[in-house]
């Protein structure tokens, strides 16, 4: 699995949506598999399922 680069479009219950900066593809993880500190705007990393905040 390749690295992805994401920003966070929203959070609604236990869920994060996440937009995927290279092709504009959307999707949605459990909020317990992201940093807790996450807010909207932010830019997050994944790489084998692990998610880090990118300052």
């Amino acid at each position: 699995m390749q690295p992805r680069d994401y920003i966070v479009k929203r959070i609604e219950g236990e869920y994060c949506y996440l937009e995927n900066i290279e092709n504009g593809e959307e999707i949605f993880i459990a909020l317990a598999l992201v940093p807790p500190n996450i807010d909207v705007g932010m830019k997050i990393h994944e790489e084998m399922f692990e998610y880090t905040i990118v300052k």
